[in-house]
């Protein structure tokens, strides 16, 4: 079975960085793509940065030049550098990974971390 682990949230100031990982583990398939979003109190759930499995990475226009994904295939996880946080950046940050082939494609989700920035 497929398990997400998320890790690195936490309280940081305004200005200041963290960096999130994502492990991965029992999976057997294909990733396609591996995803941070985030989820702000009565806000909607929104993508933050994505990679695909040729190393190219997307990004939303909120963190661009702030944030960078990263991943390290040999341990099966994603990272998220995030600097120059601001407080509009709180929210629970989830990993995502999308497995299999197109046919057959599946997602799977992390339990969260919490990010939060203090002004």
């Amino acid at each position: 079975q497929v398990q997400l682990v998320e890790s690195g949230g936490g309280l940081v100031q305004a200005g200041g960085s963290l960096r999130l990982s994502c492990a991965v583990s029992g999976n057997r398939g294909r990733i396609n793509f591996m995803t941070w979003y985030r989820q702000a109190p009565e806000k909607q759930r929104e993508l933050v940065a994505t990679v695909a499995t040729t190393g190219t990475t997307s990004y939303a226009d909120a963190v661009k030049g702030r944030f960078t994904i990263s991943t390290d295939n040999a341990k099966n996880t994603v990272y998220l550098q995030m600097n120059s946080l601001k407080p509009e950046d709180t929210a629970v940050y989830l990993c995502n990974v999308d497995i299999g082939p197109v046919w057959s494609r599946r997602n799977y989700w992390g339990q969260g971390t919490q990010v939060t920035v203090s002004s």
